[in-house]
């Protein structure tokens, strides 16, 4: 992609101007060119005729009067919309008079309606008759490149070039953003490849070549050029960052180019500023921030700068620096008060404020952040035991497609199971799956609610189901085979559904403990240690904490078994399946 600021640039210049507009000169007013072709020299054939007999005019006065007919018939008929005849008069008349000044009219008249065969001629014989015109080269060249002609383009390109090496930069420029639509890549190619040939120095030249051998498909040369252009011009943004976009496939290679490119032009912010998007689309998030601190140096009032350190440093976990920059950034003129509010909010959230999350979430009312503001609001009203305020303000979320959708459905879910409202989960999820019957998520949630309230045979037709509609969906299965272990029911075939599910993901701690659970109820105390132990060092969760306790009591290790619990509970005081266990041996 070219950048706004090449485009700029190349626009500055009056070269190749692709828009039907006005021409650049002021239009002749038609009695100058009444009056100038009347004076005009005539053919040796007309200037030795006689006098017509019977007739008070001499031929030059007849010829004359002819010509005035002529222009007014071509003016009133432009004037009056009839384009298409004014053009074919004014082309005729400039065949007849060889008037540089009538080509041009000519040109306009059908350059302007979109007689491109029309003006094509006209622009030629202007061109032709005025080769001082730079108008009419421009012009011409443009309907050329426009029509894709290349080779009627290039003789008239290559003399411009060589008449006026002072414009030269700005065309190359120029002519690689108009090559760029010209449907022969290869074509337009070949055509910058000779007019840049004599230019071995000139940057512009180099970088314009880069442009038309990207759009040719050819990136090995396409890169060389840019670099060959960044070595003759090394403080050459343009350069730069044309060669990072051509690097796309190869972030590291682009960091390294924008970090030796800022190491030696150190106050290039343009640079910089792209410089530390690559570091942040890298997840190089420390550097990216140092990449903007150093933007904040030479822009100490920018809002959108302090914000983006704040959002890094927010992520970062650094929130005394996040807090600090997001009131940098309001101070300095913030103006998106939505996406400030729901950053603010995250920040409070991640300080565990959440009541002033709740507040600065409450206070995004539309933009990009919305959706997912009301969701985070909904949540935390959910944690602060607020459920009937969060399900009524889920209900007036508007969603904007069907994945929306069934987030809110499972979210309402989850906060009616996190307050033990199990009936009132299960319903939820039952009323969604009328509107997404199939929706694997909302079955498997279900399912889950249904073993909550006792309905072992309704759980496993539910599992079964996403098991039916995703085969490897690890989590249906060692749910229903850990249900049925649990249980002490079907053990070897609650086994084998562990199994399957721990062949899917072998890594998942909790389906490693619903296997050492497994080898448990069937007596083989030291798998079941090995397995429960893997698992609780992956994931010290309280109810793999209970498991691996209650094996550790089993196989005569209850020093162990305490400690196990006693951790696990000084992390979790309020888990309902450890505190049961420990209810139970230790009484």
């Amino acid at each position: 992609m070219i950048s706004e600021k090449w485009l700029r640039r190349a626009r500055s210049g009056n070269w190749l101007r692709r828009a039907r507009g006005p021409l650049l000169l002021p239009l002749l007013p038609l009695l100058l060119l009444l009056s100038a072709c009347a004076g005009m020299p005539q053919s040796p054939a007309a200037s030795s005729a006689s006098p017509a007999k019977g007739h008070g005019t001499t031929h030059e006065e007849q010829l004359t009067s002819d010509l005035v007919y002529k222009f007014l018939l071509a003016e009133v008929a432009n004037q009056r919309g009839q384009h298409e005849l004014a053009a074919r008069l004014y082309l005729e008349l400039a065949q007849a008079t060889r008037d540089p000044r009538v080509a041009r009219r000519a040109a306009q008249i059908a350059y302007q309606s979109h007689q491109d065969e029309k003006a094509e001629q006209a622009l030629e014989l202007w061109n032709q008759l005025d080769p001082a015109s730079v108008q009419a080269k421009q012009l011409l060249v443009s309907l050329y490149l426009g029509e894709g002609k290349l080779d009627q383009a290039r003789p008239i390109l290559k003399q411009y070039l060589a008449e006026n090496p002072a414009h030269a930069g700005p065309l190359f420029l120029q002519l690689a953003m108009l090559l760029g639509h010209d449907s022969d890549k290869q074509g337009a190619l070949a055509l910058m490849r000779a007019l840049a040939k004599p230019y071995p120095k000139l940057p512009e030249a180099h970088l314009a070549l880069a442009h038309t051998a990207i759009q040719a498909g050819k990136q090995d040369e396409a890169v060389a050029e840019a670099r060959r252009a960044l070595e003759l011009r090394p403080d050459w943004s343009d350069a730069v960052l044309f060669e990072v976009h051509l690097l796309a496939a190869h972030p590291r290679q682009a960091l390294k180019v924008l970090k030796d490119f800022l190491a030696a032009n150190p106050k290039d912010d343009e640079v910089r500023l792209v410089y530390a998007r690559h570091l942040l689309d890298a997840r190089h998030y420390h550097g990216a921030r140092d990449a903007f601190r150093k933007l904040q140096e030479s822009h100490p009032k920018d809002p959108n700068i302090a914000f983006a350190i704040g959002v890094l440093s927010l992520h970062l976990g650094d929130l005394e620096d996040a807090q600090k920059q997001f009131q940098r950034s309001i101070t300095y003129g913030n103006k998106d008060q939505d996406t400030m509010q729901f950053y603010l909010g995250q920040l409070s959230e991640a300080k565990q404020d959440l009541k002033a999350a709740v507040a600065h979430y409450r206070q995004v009312s539309g933009g990009d952040h919305l959706y997912e503001a009301r969701v985070r609001e909904a949540y935390l009203l959910g944690k602060l035991g607020r459920l009937d305020e969060a399900r009524d303000l889920l209900h007036h979320v508007r969603a904007q497609d069907a994945q929306q959708s069934l987030q809110l459905i499972l979210l309402e879910s989850e906060l009616c199971r996190d307050a033990k409202q199990y009936d009132a989960a299960y319903n939820v999820l039952e009323k969604g799956l009328k509107q997404f019957p199939d929706q694997p998520d909302l079955l498997y949630e279900a399912g889950i609610m249904a073993d909550k309230l006792g309905r072992p045979d309704e759980m496993e037709s539910l599992l079964r189901k996403v098991m039916h509609l995703q085969p490897d969906n690890a989590n249906a299965y060692n749910a229903l085979g850990f249900s049925l272990i649990d249980r002490d029911v079907r053990v070897k075939e609650g086994m084998a559904l562990v199994l399957k599910a721990h062949h899917l993901a072998p890594d998942d701690a909790a389906i490693t403990d619903s296997l050492g659970w497994g080898y448990y109820r069937q007596g083989k105390l030291e798998l079941s240690l090995k397995y429960l132990r893997r698992a609780y060092s992956a994931d010290p969760d309280p109810e793999i904490g209970a498991h691996l306790g209650e094996v550790l009591w089993a196989h005569g290790n209850k020093a162990e078994a305490r400690k196990v619990w006693n951790g696990a509970r000084k992390a979790h005081p309020d888990n309902e399946a450890l505190n049961k266990v420990m209810r139970k041996y230790l009484k």
